[in-house]
């Protein structure tokens, strides 16, 4: 300060033909501001009178600079906010007095405790600390950072908070003693590893004792401001061993002259022996007090002028405001004229100006833009106690870490991990212990979900169309299963349904060019060529089976291959049954007989018949449409099959119960028929038929039972050409080895002869 005030009243162009003066008291540690605020309010008599407006009142200064700690400066701003007696402090952080409502007159030269839980957060996020122990004293600083710290500490968690007693009359020191043992032991028994400690320099001393103590070592402390260049901590003896301890400090601004100007000699005889004459109250010149700055010289030039500077830019911020309100700027220089402490008050609040390559100017709140360092303790190298490890600015509000500069107290000189849980492996979500975001088990996300960061406690699912498998980040497309043409089955079934295609163009052929003959005529005649056309197309519908089902597709396969069915049962039915009215109906009833012939009977039965099942499969598609094609998930999750149909299995009951009671019906009619002519007798050959057609769709149902997706589909086709051909070949195929092998028995003449030894029989 006095530095300051030296440099202004020298100087030319600030204040020019008026010079600052100053007193200066101790309000010491416990705080005692009540007296000396009282006496710098008083007039010249030391006399404060009670007056109903002190706008022409005129203490004993005009302005007041502190004092240093927050609970003073709020006493202190509380009195001379009733004069509007500025009140400009260096070192005081509490956000209270950035209200300018309760406290008009307070200005600081100091960022608030915001701007210093803001940093330490920010070195807290630099480094991935979320674990920390937080330590406070129970005094109005230190609830207030405390208070502070849990407003923005949305990020860190902490491991348990305590409170460092501080010295009062009301406690034995055996009781604070145990309470700091007690704290310490926590800390020891504690997994986090960096421990902030919001409290005043006081109860400091004995709190690290103990931790020495209890040798505590391999921590990282973190220090705000109140005693971040404490150099009586920085002094005990081993303390370098607890860890590695950064701190929250004002700015170091490099001040030309001052270090020189602190240990400099008396500038005469006189002002040496009137600083001897004032010996208790070292104030003034403070030559009495030389020999101790002396002594402490290199390390107090090592701590940087942090608070120093705070200190020197407040009276430059009270005299750029006289120089603003005595109109300095003029060329006839200052006006001579009384100043009040209101008026000064109005241009404190404006001033704006460059000091030692530092912005000075204060917002509506009376807080400066100046931010914090932060700085390492380190012992190697003398009188350099601290060097800076990291700048904060208040503005942006961005911490600038130099990592270069830091010296970790761990073996690999690497910084400490001080987490409660380790991040979770890609994949895994995370499940909370507790109420603490930092606190979690790591879980696997389960097959079908994955893990998006934007959540880190939930596994989203996967879209229908995709799939993962456990403990995954992405899901993948699910593989889209059907049988596809070059499928070593779907070739199988391909070249069995060509070769019953050959087949039946084959029979075709050869019931043409030997339609006369009595075996085709006993085969049916001209029913035979409906047979072997609606097998001819069941052979062609069998592609339809292969390849990426569509609507077309589906609808062939749930209704040609059942019509097709039916009319070839139809056909064989009904020609069983005119063999046995031939043999048998036709002499007993002769009536029913000429009516069964004379209205074309046969032809009337395979209409209704085929028109009952046309009507049935036609109501079974319109009820459950076979398209569109609907991708199902089969038991293998990451496969998805493409089934026509999800109620198909329905409609093929129904189909089959109608084809069934036919079939029983043929089955009846060939075996009453068996002991028929044995041209005429085909009973083995339809029974055979039957038989495969009942167990090819039983096998069918156990299939769709146990098995899904492509299984069913191939067996489905195969059941379809397995009825076919055994048609093709049961049926026909003993015809057509008669006409081919054995033309004798293809005559009328032996026809006639079988009927005559059958009659005979009979007789």
């Amino acid at each position: 300060m006095r530095f300051a005030v030296g440099e202004i009243n020298n100087s030319s162009t600030l204040l020019p033909g008026v010079s600052l003066g100053y007193e200066m008291v101790d309000i010491c540690y416990l705080t005692n501001t009540i007296h000396p605020i009282l006496y710098f309010l008083s007039d010249n008599r030391s006399q404060l009178e009670i007056q109903t407006n002190y706008s022409a009142y005129h203490p004993r200064v005009v302005a007041v600079i502190g004092p240093d700690s927050s609970p003073a400066a709020v006493t202190v701003a509380h009195l001379l906010s009733l004069f509007l007696v500025p009140q400009i402090t260096y070192s005081a952080t509490t956000q209270a007095l950035s209200n300018p409502r309760v406290f008009p007159v307070a200005f600081r030269t100091i960022s608030t405790t915001e701007q210093q839980i803001t940093a330490i957060l920010q070195l807290l996020r630099k480094f991935r600390w979320n674990w920390v122990i937080v330590l406070s004293s129970d005094d109005e600083y230190g609830q207030q950072n405390l208070q502070a710290l849990r407003a923005q500490a949305t990020w860190p968690c902490i491991a348990f908070q305590e409170v460092i007693p501080v010295q009062s009359g009301g406690q034995e020191d055996s009781v604070i003693q145990q309470r700091i043992e007690g704290i310490v032991r926590k800390i020891v028994r504690s997994t986090a590893k960096v421990v902030i400690v919001l409290t005043l320099e006081l109860p400091l001393s004995a709190f690290f004792q103990e931790v020495l103590r209890q040798n505590v070592t391999g921590l990282v402390w973190i220090a705000c401001e109140a005693w971040a260049i404490d150099l009586s901590l920085h002094a005990i003896a081993n303390i370098s061993s607890v860890g590695t301890i950064f701190g929250v400090a004002a700015q170091d601004v490099l001040m030309p002259g001052f270090a020189d100007f602190r240990v400099r000699s008396p500038s005469s005889p006189t002002e040496g022996a009137r600083a001897q004459g004032t010996a208790e109250t070292c104030n003034q010149v403070c030559d009495q007090c030389l020999p101790k700055t002396l002594l402490n010289d290199k390390i107090l030039r090592g701590t940087g002028n942090r608070i120093d500077f705070n200190v020197y830019s407040a009276v430059y911020v009270v005299a750029h405001a006289l120089h603003r309100l005595l109109g300095c700027h003029s060329p006839k220089g200052c006006q001579k004229q009384k100043v009040y402490p209101w008026q000064l008050l109005k241009e404190v609040g404006q001033v704006k100006f460059s000091l030692l390559n530092n912005a000075i100017s204060f917002d509506q709140n009376g807080d400066p833009p100046s931010g914090f360092e932060v700085i390492q303790w380190q012992w190697g190298i003398p009188g350099q106690p601290f060097k800076q490890i990291a700048a904060y600015d208040a503005l942006q509000k961005d911490l600038n870490v130099f990592m270069a500069a830091i010296t970790w107290h761990t073996p690999n000189n690497t910084a400490p991990r001080s987490v409660c849980s380790e991040q979770c492996e890609p994949g895994h979500k995370k499940n909370l212990i507790g109420n603490m975001a930092c606190c979690f088990e790591c879980v696997p996300c389960e097959a079908g979900t994955f893990y998006n960061r934007s959540d880190d406690f939930i596994c989203q699912k996967c879209p229908p169309d995709m799939w993962s498998d456990a403990g995954q980040e992405h899901c993948f497309k699910r593989l889209v299963k059907y049988l596809e043409w070059d499928d070593l089955t779907s070739i199988l079934l391909l070249f069995c349904s060509a070769l019953g295609l050959l087949l039946t163009l084959g029979i075709l052929a050869l019931f043409l060019r030997y339609s006369d003959t009595p075996v085709v005529k006993s085969a049916g005649g001209r029913l035979c060529f409906l047979v072997i056309a609606t097998l001819s197309v069941g052979f062609c519908n069998i592609p339809f089976y292969m390849g990426v089902p569509t609507e077309a597709k589906c609808l062939s396969r749930q209704t040609v291959s059942s019509l097709c069915f039916t009319v070839c049962v139809a056909c064989i039915t009904v020609r069983s049954f005119q063999v046995i009215c031939a043999f048998k109906m036709a002499a007993r009833l002769p009536a029913a007989y000429d009516f069964w012939m004379k209205h074309n009977g046969q032809h009337v039965f395979i209409a209704v018949v085929s028109a009952a099942k046309f009507v049935l499969v036609g109501a079974t598609v319109y009820s459950t449409h076979p398209a569109p094609v609907v991708p199902t998930v089969s038991r293998d999750p990451a496969v998805m099959n493409f089934m026509c149909n999800a109620n198909y299995k329905s409609n093929m009951i129904s189909h089959n119960i109608f084809d069934m009671v036919l079939c029983s019906l043929c089955f009846c009619f060939a075996y009453i028929g068996k002991a028929l002519p044995k041209n005429y007798n085909e009973a083995k050959y339809i029974t055979l038929c039957m038989t495969c057609y009942f167990s090819s769709w039983v096998a069918l149902c156990l299939v769709r039972s146990i098995f899904e997706g492509m299984v069913v589909t191939v067996f489905d086709a195969a059941t379809v050409l397995s009825n076919l051909l055994s048609i093709t070949v049961g049926y026909f195929g003993p015809k057509c080895y008669v006409i081919l092998f054995h033309p004798e028995r293809n005559t009328t003449a032996f026809f006639q002869t079988a009927i005559q030894s059958y009659t005979m029989r009979q007789d």
